[in-house]
């Protein structure tokens, strides 16, 4: 995970926020192009609702512009990212599949261009592209392991770890490099979300942020995290398992 150039960095396929997490994201292209074909255009504003949880599971979306974030609610009303989608990720697939509601809601991050398409248009292309339905075993399969690389995460690594795997993720989903090569994450992130994403409890991140801050290992100016992404890339390679570090591991339940 490397930033270069004053330019925006976008996300590659990092731990909290892979694209193999979508079951239809990868999909061979001609594929894809016979599924979105007749696809129609949606739009929807920075901190709008694309679905909630239990919602009917009318059809899938495909991100075609913006940031979306997937997450989960306890019901205590507790609430957990699952992940951040970038441009390219389907959301929405897995109701298309089984007819159930949604089993987590899609929140913009940025001001989002998606395209739609219904229950009734999949189930037509399977009908005339029926070796979907193998793909879409063999997806399942990797998600399964996946599910299992991310229970160890949060088993194994320490609340740092996550929090260091977790800035730098956003800074390659969120984030462009300074002049001072550190990079910038250009998006008011709150701790709550960012104790969220990572996994752990508002209090302990809170506490690392302040030894990084006191550090310079992350500042903030105006609202936005400025990251030096070196010293926390030594962070997970000294302490993390190789299998655990960013980039190796995704869980995004839709």
């Amino acid at each position: 995970m490397r930033f270069q150039g004053a330019g925006p960095v976008y996300l590659k396929g990092p731990a909290l926020m892979n694209k193999n997490s979508a079951i239809l994201h990868g999909l061979p292209s001609a594929l894809s192009a016979q599924l979105f074909c007749r696809a129609a255009r949606r739009h929807l504003q920075d901190g709008g609702a694309l679905f909630v949880a239990g919602d009917p599971g009318g059809g899938c979306y495909r991100l075609e512009q913006g940031v979306l974030k997937v997450v989960i609610t306890s019901p205590w009303g507790q609430e957990r990212i699952l992940s951040l989608l970038g441009p390219g990720e389907i959301v929405g697939e897995l109701s298309m599949i089984d007819g159930l509601p949604r089993s987590s809601s899609i929140f913009a991050v940025r001001d989002c261009t998606l395209s739609f398409i219904s229950r009734e248009q999949f189930v037509e292309c399977t009908k005339q592209h029926p070796e979907i339905y193998r793909y879409l075993t063999n997806v399942l399969a990797a998600r399964l392991r996946e599910t299992n690389a991310e229970v160890a995460a949060d088993s194994f690594l320490t609340v740092k770890e996550r929090l260091a795997r977790t800035l730098l993720e956003l800074g390659e989903l969120l984030g462009e490099a300074d002049e001072a090569g550190r990079v910038v994450i250009r998006h008011q992130i709150k701790l709550n979300d960012l104790a969220a994403l990572a996994g752990v409890a508002r209090e302990n991140a809170s506490r690392v942020m302040g030894d990084w801050k006191r550090r310079q290992v992350v500042t903030q100016a105006e609202g936005y995290y400025r990251l030096d992404a070196e010293t926390l890339e030594r962070s997970l390679e000294t302490g993390a398992p190789a299998h655990l570090r960013a980039g190796q591991s995704a869980l995004a339940v839709i």
